[in-house]
């Protein structure tokens, strides 16, 4: 299948049916994002152009397949995660100072910090504008997946309170920031393909675990994989000081008695100036060998097999194994 997934489906047929449905997708996706002011219309292009996974309509498209996938309400769901999704990227490369998203310069690169900004409205105007269409109940669901979007940025920029656990806090700012679409996906695919609502629940959970393995899936790639083929920086959490997993597990390591040299070695260099290209490299490598990374897979594993765990009371057959295959591939993943 056509996918940067690449997904593996063992059905031709249903490997078929997700890529026609995915390119209309695509197609629609373009054509939600036109504008006929030509600044907008460039901006809003910009991260649509440069590709992606589209991991969260592939899933809608996926799960509708548990009913009749073919109903035009299932591939404008599609249009709205992943329009949702890219407004999302606009607010996040600002926030974290990212000077690339998937190989190509930043939209704050381009056109400076305000402009990505109202760029990212603007895509999520539309996707409210295509949502609206759905129905009040999509047009709620959506409110309320937008609503996690932002508590998990929000929870992110503050951190946690004196009293609360960062790891802890992390998780949820995970499960607000990132599960919280993957989980909508999911629900919209079974939802608007008729499925009845105990499917619906399923598929929603699973979405929900799947996302932060997702997510954690990221936080280890972001360390151990080539920038050429990421698309992105490597370090850049680190050096905007954005909390990921593996740097949390080693300030705890580093916080208890019995710390090693390694561990308050390691935690020097990433709390040290890493404004210059060398110190930041110098601290992804000494991180990218630390257990804590490790440690980080291990957890991505076990919720994506947590995630498999939701789709038992669903019946055997192509579309549950791709489900199955999809959460595989998500942390298995090195892009």
């Amino acid at each position: 299948m056509t996918s940067a997934l690449a997904l593996p489906l063992a059905d031709p047929e249903l490997a078929a049916r997700l890529t026609d449905r995915l390119t209309v997708v695509e197609e629609r996706l373009r054509d939600a994002v036109t504008h006929t002011d030509p600044l907008a219309d460039d901006a809003s292009r910009h991260l649509v152009n440069a590709g992606g996974k589209r991991l969260r309509p592939l899933l809608t498209l996926l799960t509708a397949e548990l009913g009749d996938g073919a109903r035009r309400e299932v591939l404008d769901a599609a249009v709205v995660v992943e329009l949702t999704h890219l407004a999302t990227l606009y607010h996040d490369d600002v926030m974290d100072s990212a000077p690339l998203r998937r190989g190509a310069p930043s939209a704050h690169e381009v056109w400076g910090n305000s402009v990505a900004i109202l760029t990212g409205d603007l895509l999520f105007a539309r996707a409210s504008t295509t949502v609206a269409g759905l129905g009040p109940d999509a047009v709620r669901i959506q409110a309320q997946t937008f609503e996690r979007l932002c508590l998990g940025q929000l929870h992110e920029t503050v951190g946690p309170r004196p009293d609360e656990d960062p790891i802890v806090h992390y998780l949820q700012v995970l499960a607000d920031k990132t599960a919280s679409l993957i989980a909508t996906s999911a629900r919209f695919g079974a939802m608007f393909s008729g499925c009845r609502p105990d499917v619906v629940e399923i598929v929603t959970e699973f979405g929900e675990k799947l996302g932060v393995a997702f997510q954690l899936a990221d936080d280890v790639i972001d360390l151990t994989s080539d920038g050429a083929v990421t698309g992105k920086t490597p370090g850049t959490d680190l050096r905007e000081r954005v909390p990921t997993l593996p740097a949390l597990l080693l300030r705890a390591r580093a916080a208890r008695p019995d710390a090693g040299a390694e561990d308050l070695r390691v935690l020097a260099l990433l709390d040290g100036d890493l404004s210059g290209d060398d110190q930041l490299a110098e601290a992804v490598a000494a991180l990218r060998t630390h257990p804590v990374v490790e440690e980080t897979r291990r957890r991505a594993v076990a919720l994506a097999r947590a995630a498999v765990l939701e789709l038992e009371p669903l019946p055997g057959g192509p579309v549950k194994d791709a489900l199955m295959s999809f959460a595989q591939t998500l942390v298995d993943r090195t892009a």
